[in-house]
Order: structure tokens, then C-alpha cells, then sequence
């Protein structure tokens, strides 16, 4: 290609970033009118709905040849942007910064939001309860390892509602100071990341002793003091604070996965893909686990998972938490959700939210 054919091209690319950098800043004055008419109308600035429908449409309408995968990640950070133009989106998360839940909230909030570390769960939902943050994002279950206790036990005390669920695929990178494996003589994290290496640390680190502590992102501060200790925590942790890989991707199972939840004072609006989880104690009668499910078998109702917690006031009682498909305000999902109250001690909704995709 001659020098001048491909100057051309170049400037016809400066000329379209130009049109898009304009177009931008249009989309901006009218998310600042926005603003102004929900700030009147007591309305939420932070709709989960609203940003799956651009999605979805956007993805639909794609032709091609800009990736539609790319979509989400291209316009998840001009919301992010457009949001802080309206309200400064402050999220708590538990943190310090690096961990997998720093990562979700990435995902889920973009580069914009202003994302506040937490030390422990009760302590995102506390940053939520007070206002101290409109919402918060904490981890609920993995696939490999099973659900986040600490979660679910925080449902029974709170009246916040999940608004939104991330799933986001982990990889776990062993993490040192020098990185090579001769150095290693402890290797510290999370129990959950622990525990989804559990493989891999048994065929090549079989002598060397783990410890848990609260989070991947602390393993990865640990190891800044110590040579002899190594990290599983994310690549993100290894760049933010200098670590050098010893392996990456050392998860027993490729298809890993954590599903979190973003817990704010309100429930979301119908999206048309929605999940509501339920929390709820039942009353020991004969037959009454099957009693509690038809409800939702009769309506041709969905469930997507059912999870039990024992009572810590009760011994030998528990709390079960249950997934459905569909929104607390569909006719179908409501009328299940009454008739099952009839077998409760109590029963909380815990959220109606989109489905993550």
C-alpha cells in the first residue's frame, strides 16, 4: 500500500474519532438532563435494567465487523462515565484493592465508579445500610467451592436488597517476590482460592504448609515482607503491587467461576430476564419440603438453586435461601411466593434483579 493510501486511512480514522468524540459528548448533555429529571423525581441513578436493555440492543443491532462481545466492555465504561456525570458512583467492596471482588465491581460498575475497599462482609453491608455508599458488591457462592457462608448469614440480619449479580470468571496466579518455586516455603490466600487449588498444590507445593488469611489481595501484601512466602491471588494483585508470576491459571478447575451480588436500599425494575432469591424458615411437618417446592413446580416456575443455612438462635433449625426465575412483581412468581408464606415461620424477599449473562 502506497505511503499516501495509507496516510488517507488514517485520517479517515481521525475524522470518525473526531464524529465519536462529539457524539460522546452529546450522550453526556443528555445524561445531564437526565440527572436533573430523576434528581426531581426522587428516581434511581443506577438502573441495572436499563443498562441490560442498551446491551442487549446495541449487541442485536451490531452488523459487524467491531466484536459484539466487545460491545458490553466498550459502552460498561461510557455508562460508567455518563453515571459520574450525574451522581459520583461510590461502591463498596471487600477489599483491600486487588481481590476477585475489586474485579467484579470493575466489571459491573467501570473504571468511573469510585470504588471503596472494605475489611470484611458485615462491613460492605454496613458502608450500605448507613448511605455511606448507595451500593456495595460482596461474593456469594463459587462453582467449584460452593456458596460464601458469611454472605448468606448477613441476609438474616439485613434489610438490603441484591440489585444485581456478576459473574466473573477466576483465574488464580501463584504469586512471589522473586518468582521462582525454590523460594517458596509458605503459600498463603484466601480459603476459597485455597481451596480451588487444591490440585495443583498437592502435585507441586506437596510439602509446603498453607494458611489462610482474609483475602487474595492481603496474600499478595504478605509477600512484599517476605521472600519464602508466595500468593494466590489474581493478575490484577500481581500488577498492583510488583509481584513477579510464578505460575498463572493454577485453578484445579478451568471453568471456574464466582457469582457476586450488588446489594443496595431498593429493588431493581422488571428488566424482562430477572431472578429473585428468597430467604425463608419453614415450620417441621411431615412432607413439608415438597410442600414448600410446589408452589413454584405448579406454576412451571424455574428454581435455579436452593441452598440451607442452620438458625444460629436454634439448633437442628434452618434458613433456606432459594433462587427463581422471574421478578417479585410478575402476577406467576408473586402468587408462588404468597402460597409458600403459608408454610413459613418467615419469609423474606431478598431481591428481584437481571439474571447475569
Amino acid at each position: 500500500m502506497a505511503a499516501k493510501d495509507l496516510g488517507d486511512l488514517r485520517q479517515k480514522i481521525d475524522d470518525i474519532d473526531d464524529e465519536i468524540l462529539d457524539l460522546l459528548n452529546q450522550r453526556a448533555g443528555v445524561v445531564i438532563e437526565v440527572g436533573k429529571a430523576k434528581a426531581g423525581q426522587s428516581k434511581e441513578f443506577y438502573v441495572p435494567s436499563r443498562e441490560r436493555a442498551i446491551y442487549e440492543r446495541l449487541t442485536a443491532n451490531n452488523q459487524g465487523p467491531f466484536p459484539s462481545d466487545a460491545i458490553r466492555k466498550v459502552f460498561r465504561e461510557i455508562i460508567s462515565a455518563s453515571l459520574s456525570l450525574e451522581q459520583p458512583m461510590k461502591v463498596a467492596f471487600l477489599g483491600p484493592q486487588g481481590t476477585f471482588t475489586h474485579a467484579a465491581a470493575m466489571q459491573q460498575f467501570g473504571l468511573s465508579a469510585q470504588v471503596v475497599p472494605q475489611k470484611s462482609i458485615p462491613a460492605v453491608f454496613e458502608e450500605v445500610a448507613r448511605g455511606r455508599a448507595p451500593y456495595g458488591v460482596v461474593p456469594v457462592e463459587n462453582s467449584t467451592e460452593g456458596v460464601v457462608s458469611h454472605t448468606l448469614d448477613m441476609f438474616m440480619e439485613s434489610d438490603l436488597k441484591i440489585n444485581a449479580e456478576i459473574l466473573l470468571g477466576i483465574s488464580h496466579f501463584l504469586l512471589s517476590r522473586s518468582g521462582r518455586m525454590a523460594d517458596i516455603r509458605k503459600v498463603v490466600s484466601h480459603p476459597q482460592a485455597l481451596g480451588q487449588c487444591r490440585k495443583w498444590l498437592e502435585e507441586n507445593l506437596p510439602d509446603v504448609p498453607l494458611v489462610d488469611v482474609g483475602s487474595t489481595a492481603l496474600a499478595a501484601q504478605m509477600v512484599l515482607e517476605d521472600e519464602s512466602v508466595a500468593a494466590i491471588a489474581s493478575e490484577m494483585a500481581a500488577s498492583l503491587y510488583g509481584l513477579q508470576v510464578v505460575k498463572e491459571r493454577i485453578e484445579d478447575n478451568p471453568n471456574n467461576f464466582t457469582r457476586f451480588l450488588v446489594i443496595g436500599q431498593k429493588t431493581p425494575e422488571r428488566s424482562g430476564g430477572d431472578k429473585t432469591s428468597l430467604m425463608f424458615s419453614i415450620k417441621d411437618q411431615p412432607g413439608i419440603l415438597y410442600r414448600m417446592l410446589e408452589p413454584f413446580s405448579k406454576r412451571a416456575i424455574n428454581l435455579s438453586k436452593i441452598e440451607s443455612r442452620p438458625m444460629k438462635k436454634k439448633a437442628w433449625e434452618y434458613i433456606f435461601f432459594l433462587d427463581i426465575e422471574g421478578h417479585i412483581d410478575d402476577e406467576v412468581v408473586a402468587g408462588a411466593v404468597d402460597e409458600l408464606k403459608g408454610y413459613c415461620q418467615f419469609l423474606k424477599v431478598l431481591g428481584s434483579y437481571p439474571r447475569a449473562r
